[in-house]
């Protein structure tokens, strides 16, 4: 992902007063103004960072964290063999999303995720709700043909334990804005 979600939603939270860690990989969007960034490369050091950071109010995972990563790192090259292919074995990676969503202790109030998907959106999303655990998730379809990935704007669906709510297309400073003022009604706060 291009960062420019999770991004927008850091500047309207800290344009709303609030205190704000920035957990990012590399990134050409520009870090949030205001926000305590935290930079990490690897999904281990954005699951590590993630921890590190609490407690909080309110986490929100934006971010597109591979699910697999290379099992083991070759300390050398690895040559091409009469044309076979090498066989690499991967590893899935830690669930940061539901590692928060699933505390028992120091859980925050309220755990946000987001589900980019390229196929059977709605489905897909409210599977990964149940089965994360988290409060909120922000289905958003990212096939190539919507632009979203890397865009100015998104279209989401918002799915909670009450239902779901569709957004319409506009520009992530507005869906960014929108967040916002659902937590800050959610949590009474404002």
């Amino acid at each position: 992902s291009s960062g420019a979600q999770g991004t927008a939603i850091a500047n309207a939270l800290v344009r709303a007063g609030a205190e704000v860690v920035f957990i990012t990989g590399p990134t050409e969007v520009s870090l949030p103004v205001g926000a305590r960034v935290v930079k990490i490369l690897t999904a281990d050091e954005m699951f590590a960072a993630v921890h590190e950071a609490l407690p909080c109010d309110v986490a929100i995972f934006a971010a597109a964290v591979a699910d697999w990563r290379v099992a083991s790192q070759s300390k050398s090259k690895i040559k091409k063999t009469n044309g076979k292919l090498p066989v690499i074995d991967l590893t899935e990676n830690r669930d940061i999303l539901a590692s928060i969503a699933k505390m028992d202790e120091g859980r925050p109030a309220l755990v946000i995720g987001f589900a980019a998907e390229t196929d059977d959106l709605l489905a897909n999303a409210k599977a990964k709700f149940a089965q994360k655990g988290c409060d909120w998730i922000f289905a958003n379809d990212v096939s190539p043909e919507n632009s979203i990935m890397g865009g100015v704007e998104n279209a989401v669906t918002l799915i909670t334990s009450s239902g779901s709510e569709i957004w319409e297309r506009m520009s992530k400073d507005d869906v960014a804005i929108k967040v916002v003022q659902k937590i800050t009604e959610t949590l009474g706060r404002g």
